[in-house]
């Protein structure tokens, strides 16, 4: 009864975290691409690739489902996955939608036409890669209308985070901020469009100011997995045992995990 959830690196865990919290029954098998990491500077089909090797391991460790708990991936890979790619018995997902439904104040799977919502004016915070995709915007117009978006890439921030260089991911978000607000000088939501990023939501939240709402993903989708699986309880995995895998330095990555979390977490070779 296994689920995947897969990652560039190790900013997935933001995402994992919460769904253990939420799911204390499911087990999860958690795959972090340290090898290829960060996504956010490669282009679509390599990403894709990359992605799509990453989920048949997952599958290999009996998880039918799997959360792609990167931005990048779920901008660049998913729907290429899902139209042409995924079997008829797996399913992949990935989290911009239950984010986006949080924003525009709309239920899972409410398919109605787009609405104006109460946000008029969004920053949108990812990886170059996210950005230069626009799959935020794609998703939003989906669900609402008349909201401006202003994209802003945070070149640098997911690698100083991944070497654990706190003080410069926050000069560079902090920089990033200050950059967006040149351009969208008073935004009424803020979406930290990268797992990584609400390791820094504190410092996202102080740059931007109290009345600017941050929107981080990681408990929405935890409770948007929740109701998934409450309606498809068919898509849990044959897996039994959860796991950490790496493309990278086990010892390396395994421990930085355990500085993320601040419990002991232990990764194994992915190959």
């Amino acid at each position: 009864m296994a689920v995947g959830v897969f990652d560039s690196g190790l900013g997935g865990l933001t995402v994992l975290d919460a769904l253990q919290k939420r799911l204390p029954e499911v087990p999860f098998v958690y795959f972090g691409d340290n090898a290829h990491a960060p996504y956010g500077v490669r282009d679509a089909d390599d990403v894709y690739a990359l992605t799509t090797k990453a989920t048949e391991r997952l599958w290999e460790a009996g998880c039918d489902l799997v959360i792609l708990a990167c931005n990048t991936a779920s901008a660049a890979a998913l729907r290429r996955m899902q139209e042409s790619w995924l079997p008829t018995d797996k399913r992949a997902l990935g989290v911009f939608v239950p984010l986006i439904e949080a924003l525009t104040e709309r239920q899972w799977g409410d398919n109605s036409p787009p609405r104006e919502v109460a946000v008029k004016h969004v920053a949108l915070f990812a990886t170059p890669a996210t950005v230069a995709s626009r799959a935020f915007q794609r998703e939003l117009a989906f669900r609402a209308i008349g909201v401006d978006v202003e994209a802003q890439a945070c070149g640098g921030v997911v690698d100083a985070i991944e070497e654990g260089d706190m003080i410069l991911a926050e000069a560079l978000v902090r920089s990033h901020v200050d950059a967006l607000k040149r351009k969208m000088p008073t935004p009424g939501a803020a979406i930290l469009g990268c797992t990584h990023y609400p390791l820094m939501e504190d410092i996202f939240q102080d740059a931007l100011g109290p009345e600017v709402k941050v929107f981080s993903q990681a408990n929405l989708v935890a409770e948007s997995l929740a109701d998934y699986l409450e309606r498809r309880p068919n898509m849990l995995g044959a897996g039994t045992e959860s796991g950490y895998l790496t493309t990278g330095d086990p010892r390396r990555v395994s421990d930085r995990a355990t500085q993320f979390l601040r419990r002991k977490v232990t990764f194994t070779a992915a190959w």
